[in-house]
């Protein structure tokens, strides 16, 4: 079963539990698919849709950021429940310690050294973390693996 098969039998159960918070972001999940299909004439693949949720996740917290710092909790906290509905469709992450393992030997294998390295050592990372690791923590561990 792929994961977009499973997010929509995700929402018929939502459906039919009457849940309609996490029915709601469900279907903002299932028409952000929808619109890449549409638009680049693809059928997408599991890491595509994983690169949706990341997506989505991201502007949830930073809507969330923003909520909390202009005193909306009530909003805040609905966003919150979404990143949590969206989250459950994400493969399991690499702690940091991976992270940092994986980029060192990126950067070994590479031959990088200092940080005019950076776009090259975050392009191959990316191509093997996509999915497996939060981009902020993999950009981190870059740059201080290129600082030594």
């Amino acid at each position: 079963m792929t994961l977009k098969d499973r997010v929509t039998e995700d929402m018929k159960a939502a459906m039919r539990a009457k849940d309609a918070d996490r029915l709601s972001t469900i279907r903002m999940l299932l028409a952000a698919c929808k619109q890449k299909e549409v638009d680049e004439r693809v059928v997408l693949d599991d890491a595509a849709v994983i690169a949706i949720v990341d997506k989505l996740i991201k502007q949830r917290k930073d809507s969330i950021a923003a909520f909390t710092q202009a005193g909306r909790m009530d909003l805040a906290d609905k966003e919150s429940a979404e990143v949590v509905v969206l989250a459950a469709y994400l493969p399991q992450r690499l702690s940091a310690d991976e992270i940092a393992a994986e980029v060192a030997a990126l950067v070994a294998e590479l031959g990088a050294a200092g940080p005019g390295d950076m776009g090259k050592v975050m392009g191959a990372a990316k191509a093997r973390l996509a999915g497996k690791a939060d981009m902020g923590l993999l950009s981190a561990a870059v740059k201080q693996a290129l600082a030594k």
